[in-house]
């Protein structure tokens, strides 16, 4: 009999970025961190959080030096006294250096959970439309425009922290294996010069939600920021009246998005988790409407599918591909009738619900994720 594999020993780096700026990045690196343990393995967090090194004055400062590739924190001792049989960092912007990854002699993962190797903004996204001149070969393009927070000053450090594209990348070039998280990623990274075999698609995966159902609404539901990139804007000036949308979250644009709503848009603010999975369950479907490059299928399309909710997606990011590919939903445009696409949407989606928590189970729930991934950390340690 073949005894059982024994469980790993396992070290997560992740700098969490603070809280007046949520991302789903340190949801992530929590729940990756709780799945693994589910599974068996040691995990250790290594940690710099942004919230507590931000009381000092002269965290701006040490971030710039940082970012830009000169001296900073490093998660060295702390992996040194740990030991682990695998490194995996998730983030290291804006608290950890990356110039450690190269005296770092173990196996080691990455997990490119945006474009920031590639694009100052992370989301190779401007003026209302993606935009790739930074990987392109036009390395200073980010700066000249201020793509970072709008400031050129701002941008500098990761504009030279960048500019000798993923080879000059410190990270990049150490990692054993980089895991991007969806098509789109992949094949990003790959015009960017990542080596095919290098990259290993695992998408993330979200904890599986309570049995309970919502009673359910006539109404469809879009999650997400209210900001420029993710084409909110754009879909309440087409969204048609008499039609109910319940619009959940918050951002830069929610005084313009309630300016130019009809009368049966809701707006209900930004929601936790709990609250969130509670409602989502008797919503018709869901709308997603990024205009930019996704690095990961986002959370959000995950969510959906958990909750057995089918997705109509705008053509511009990298949810329509799977969409299709899935079969979880309907892919529109954003010239043909938006009246129209609802419409069909409506005959097909009710009877899509069950497939899409099928969908999610086997793609995108913790333990497909726990499989591929601790298969890969095996892989890189035998």
């Amino acid at each position: 009999m073949t005894p059982a594999p024994r469980p790993l020993r396992i070290a997560l780096v992740h700098s969490f970025y603070g809280s007046a700026v949520p991302g789903g990045e340190n949801t992530v690196a929590l729940d990756q961190a709780e799945a693994l343990r589910r599974a068996g393995h040691e995990v250790h967090l290594v940690a710099a959080r942004t919230d507590e090194l931000a009381a000092s004055p002269l965290h701006p400062l040490r971030c710039a030096v940082t970012v830009a590739g000169g001296p900073g924190r490093t998660p060295l001792p702390a992996l040194r006294e740990l030991a682990p049989d695998v490194v995996h960092v998730h983030n290291l912007f804006p608290n950890f250096g990356r110039a450690w990854a190269a005296r770092w002699t173990g196996p080691l993962v990455a997990t490119l959970h945006n474009y920031r190797p590639l694009c100052a903004s992370a989301v190779l996204y401007r003026d209302g439309a993606p935009c790739t001149r930074c990987p392109d070969g036009d390395r200073w393009a980010g700066l000249r425009n201020g793509c970072y927070r709008g400031s050129r000053l701002a941008t500098l450090p990761l504009a030279w922290a960048s500019r000798g594209g993923v080879a000059g990348d410190p990270l990049l070039r150490r990692a054993d294996r980089l895991i991007v998280l969806s098509d789109l990623s992949r094949e990003t990274f790959g015009r960017a010069g990542v080596p095919a075999p290098r990259m290993a698609l695992i998408p993330n995966f979200v904890p599986a939600p309570a049995t309970a159902t919502a009673p359910a609404v006539a109404a469809w539901v879009y999650v997400g920021r209210l900001s420029e990139e993710k084409g909110i804007l754009e879909l309440l000036r087409r969204w048609p009246a008499g039609v109910r949308l319940d619009v959940i979250g918050n951002g830069p644009l929610e005084k313009d998005c309630h300016a130019v709503a009809p009368a049966s848009v809701r707006f209900l603010g930004a929601l936790g988790r709990n609250a969130l999975r509670a409602r989502l369950p008797g919503y018709h479907g869901a709308v997603f409407t990024s205009r930019c490059y996704e690095g990961a299928v986002p959370l959000v399309y995950v969510e959906a599918l958990a909750a057995g909710l089918p997705v109509l997606a705008f053509e511009g990011s990298s949810v329509p591909t799977a969409v299709r590919s899935e079969g979880t939903g309907a892919v529109t445009s954003w010239d043909a009738p938006l009246t129209d696409a609802l419409h069909a949407a409506d005959r097909i989606f009710p009877a899509l619900r069950e497939h899409c928590r099928a969908v999610y189970t086997r793609q995108y729930g913790e333990r497909a994720w726990t499989e591929r991934m601790v298969g890969l950390y095996r892989e890189l340690t035998a």
